[in-house]
């Protein structure tokens, strides 16, 4: 990196940009996984009992549950509109972090898309139904993690994604 760029600068002239720094892949893969997602939630809704673990593996079940709150039922109590829109300022503020991180930042890309194509699953559901439809449990005998959905997952590896391609990055400055 020159010492005119800044992490958030365009990416330097001799570097590719990456498949999602580009807008119409990333608006395709939003697409697809906010379908996905939705497509998912429709079949938990039809055919799977509410509050009824359906064991698929040891220590997984489809379990499906309401949650009023964002992800991993944290802030339940609170009114849906603050949610709606905490909700937007997050899209809001992704998006601005995509379009100031250099192009040829992959897995900043990528994780930015799939923690859009998350925020946007979860609040297509608060928006027709006023919850989000959560039915993937994990569980041992003593102990069992909060219930989530497919664009709960996005938003956790879209996180992962931008953290591994921030040690990428450093690992990169320190040659």
């Amino acid at each position: 990196m020159t010492e005119s760029q800044t992490p958030l600068s365009p990416a330097a002239p001799d570097r590719r940009p990456t498949l999602f720094s580009r807008p119409w892949p990333i608006a395709i893969f939003i697409i697809i996984a906010l379908l996905l997602d939705q497509a998912i939630k429709q079949a938990v809704e039809a055919y799977l009992p509410m509050e009824e673990a359906v064991h698929v593996i040891p220590m997984l079940a489809l379990y499906r549950v309401y949650n009023y709150g964002v992800a991993f039922s944290m802030l339940s109590g609170m009114e849906g509109w603050f949610i709606v829109g905490m909700r937007l300022v997050v899209v809001c503020f992704v998006l601005w972090l995509w379009r100031k991180t250099p192009k040829d930042r992959f897995f900043a890309h990528l994780g930015y898309a799939m923690i859009i194509a998350g925020a946007l699953g979860n609040l297509v559901d608060r928006f027709l139904y006023g919850y989000v439809i959560d039915y993937i449990l994990f569980y041992t005998e003593t102990w069992s993690f909060a219930v989530f959905n497919l664009a709960d997952a996005f938003i956790t590896v879209g996180a992962g994604a931008i953290v591994l391609d921030e040690i990428l990055q450093a690992k990169k400055r320190d040659r």
